[in-house]
């Protein structure tokens, strides 16, 4: 499990009704490809972000699939239509069985 691994994400504070949004998340994580050894000489188990998922209010926004060559730390930024105020939910799975998770909450104004 990647003890390291820190969710970040940016969502405004507030919206109109049916505004659309930039949404920013990041995950710190090391994303290790199983490949390398430690200083003993043994393999690091593979330890990488494959699916990113956001929500709003349990309506998925967007569902991505990783490939393992994505990038330590990998960074999303999209948008979303917000119809109502709520909770947007940040989902990432990690290959070692590891979920992390965030939310932040949107008002309309």
């Amino acid at each position: 499990m990647a003890k390291d691994a820190k969710p970040r994400v940016k969502v405004p504070k507030s919206a109109a009704a049916g505004e659309v949004v930039t949404i920013k998340a990041l995950i710190s994580h090391q994303m290790e490809s199983g490949q390398r050894k430690d200083k003993d000489g043994k393999l690091i188990p593979r330890s990488i972000i494959n699916r990113f998922t956001c929500d709003l209010n349990g309506a998925n926004v967007i569902d991505i699939a990783l490939d393992p060559a994505i990038s330590t730390n990998p960074y999303f930024e999209f948008d979303a239509k917000v119809d109502a105020a709520g909770e947007f939910k940040f989902t990432w799975y990690d290959d070692d069985g590891s979920v992390y998770e965030d939310t932040k909450p949107i008002e309309v104004a």
